[in-house]
C-alpha cells in the first residue's frame, strides 16, 4: 500500500437499520485485508432510549422494575469511519457488503471529501468520544448547549474548562437567575 497519509472521518452510507451489520462487515474486512493502519475507527452513532408505551406514553418497565430501553440510531443509514483515504482503502470500503456509498463522492472516480472536525465533533461527543484537539475550539465565554445528561437542551456560556478531568462549568439561567452548573466536556457543543 501507499505511504500513510492523514486520518479523517468519512460518512459511509448503508441501508437504514443495517448500520450495525455493515459496521461489523467492515471491521471483519479491516482484519482480513490488513487495513488496521488505514481504518482506525468504525462508529455507529447509537443512543440508548427508553421504550415508550403507546397507550400511556410512559416508559415501559421490565419485570425487575427497571426501565425498558432500546438502541436508537441517531443517523439512520450512516456509519462514521475514521480512515486514511487511499485508492485501495476507498475500493475496499465501497465493496464491503451493505455499503451503498461514501458521502461526498460525486462519482466519476472522485474520492469523497472528509467530514470537517466541526461537523464530526458533536457526533463523537454524543458517543462519549473525546479527542484532545477538541478543547482548542472552546474558550471561556463561548455559548454552548448541553447535548447529553440530565441538563440536555440547557444553554449557557462557559465559565471554566479543566482539560485534565474534562469538567466544565457553564453559566445558565434557571428560574430567571444566573446559575453555574458542572457538566462533562463530552456533554456540550458550541452554538
Amino acid at each position: 500500500m501507499a505511504e500513510l497519509g492523514e486520518k479523517h472521518w468519512y460518512i459511509v452510507t448503508t441501508y437504514s437499520q443495517h448500520e450495525r451489520k455493515v459496521a461489523d462487515n467492515l471491521l471483519k474486512r479491516v482484519e482480513t485485508l490488513g487495513l488496521g493502519d488505514y481504518i482506525t475507527n468504525v462508529l455507529v452513532a447509537e443512543q440508548e432510549v427508553p421504550v415508550m408505551d403507546k397507550e400511556t406514553g410512559l416508559p415501559q418497565q421490565n419485570k425487575d422494575g427497571s426501565t425498558k430501553t432500546k438502541m436508537k440510531n441517531l443517523f439512520p443509514g450512516n456509519i462514521f469511519v475514521e480512515m486514511i483515504m487511499t485508492d485501495k482503502v476507498w475500493y475496499d470500503v465501497r465493496n464491503t457488503p451493505g455499503v451503498t456509498g461514501i458521502a461526498g463522492s460525486a462519482g466519476g472516480g472522485q474520492k469523497p471529501t472528509p467530514v470537517s472536525k466541526e461537523e464530526i465533533e458533536p457526533v463523537l461527543k454524543r458517543m462519549g468520544i473525546i479527542d484532545t484537539t477538541m478543547y482548542e475550539h472552546y474558550n471561556i465565554g463561548d455559548p454552548v448547549r448541553v447535548i447529553r445528561g440530565p441538563l440536555e437542551g440547557t444553554e449557557g456560556k462557559i465559565l471554566s474548562i479543566n482539560k485534565e478531568t474534562g469538567a466544565c462549568r457553564v453559566e445558565t439561567i434557571f428560574f430567571g437567575r444566573s446559575t453555574p452548573v458542572d457538566v462533562d466536556f463530552s456533554e456540550i457543543e458550541r452554538l
